[in-house]
């Protein structure tokens, strides 16, 4: 199978070239194909006549959106739309990553894939007007929503990931106070991809949401993290009010896998597990 990776140098399209090692992979990175040029994107796909497009790229950097809006949907909304029509041309399966975030997380429960939308902020609502234009356009669609990445090869825009942050600022030596009233489940791009890779080959589509089982605030995750590595540092809570930040977030946006669980598929372990793995793999324990 050819499979297209779009955004292959960020901590999911690394995950993606291990998880699909066995296929024909054309990795695209930033410099390969800017997914805002869109007369390079359908000259460059209708060239690979890919059987799978996924696609990882995007404008996350969350606070930066509230001030680049037309930057959020170009590459958020507007993106995903020119792909999905290339995509339907081509008659190939467009997988589509996207985001916890396209909830309010007022539900204070688990949501699943019928429940509705109501993102609070330019990157929620870029995101989500990007899975509409997947869904609506390109017939063979797999819309994936995951939450709170990280990976091996880190965050090329967000200049690493939460593990490492937590890592050096411990050895660093500096205080640290982490948020305690925002509920997620932080997820390992390694089992997104093997989750990934189970989709796709027994060709599912629609919308699903995938991420590691359980759940934690990110004050419970840094801690957790530093159980693990035997870290005693300057560490406490806080709250989300006291960063200022100019982009709402929910409250509480971890995902049940209802699509998942009727397709027989178990998912990704659970969060504990999936960290300790991470932290062994980078040899940190």
């Amino acid at each position: 199978m050819r499979v297209a990776i779009v955004g292959a140098k960020g901590q999911l399209g690394h995950d993606l070239i291990r998880a699909l090692s066995e296929w024909e992979l054309i990795p695209l990175n930033h410099a390969d194909l800017d997914v805002c040029d869109f007369q390079r994107v359908r000259d460059k796909l209708t060239d690979i006549k890919p059987r799978a497009v996924i696609n990882t790229a995007a404008f996350h950097r969350v606070d930066d959106c509230e001030d680049e809006v037309e930057k959020a949907f170009l590459v958020n909304a507007y993106a995903p739309r020119h792909l999905a029509q290339v995509c339907a041309d081509l008659e190939c399966t467009l997988v589509h990553i996207s985001t916890d975030y396209v909830f309010d997380g007022k539900k204070n429960a688990a949501y699943s894939e019928e429940d509705t939308p109501n993102p609070l902020s330019v990157y929620g609502n870029s995101k989500l007007a990007g899975e509409y234009f997947v869904r609506a356009i390109c017939p063979k669609h797999l819309v994936v929503r995951t939450s709170g990445l990280y990976g091996i090869a880190g965050s090329s825009g967000k200049g690493g990931n939460f593990v490492e942050t937590m890592i050096r600022l411990a050895r660093e030596g500096k205080p640290i106070r982490v948020v305690n009233d925002q509920v997620l489940t932080p997820t390992h791009t390694k089992d997104l991809a093997q989750t990934l890779r189970q989709l796709i080959k027994i060709d599912r589509s629609g919308l699903y949401h995938v991420t590691n089982k359980g759940q934690c605030s990110w004050y419970d995750f840094a801690g957790k993290i530093f159980e693990l590595l035997g870290s005693k540092p300057d560490f406490g809570p806080t709250t989300t009010a006291s960063y200022k930040l100019k982009a709402m977030r929910p409250a509480c946006s971890v995902l049940a896998h209802r699509q998942l669980e009727r397709t027989g598929l178990d998912g990704p372990p659970h969060w504990h597990d999936a960290l300790r793995a991470y932290l062994s793999e980078k040899k940190y324990i």
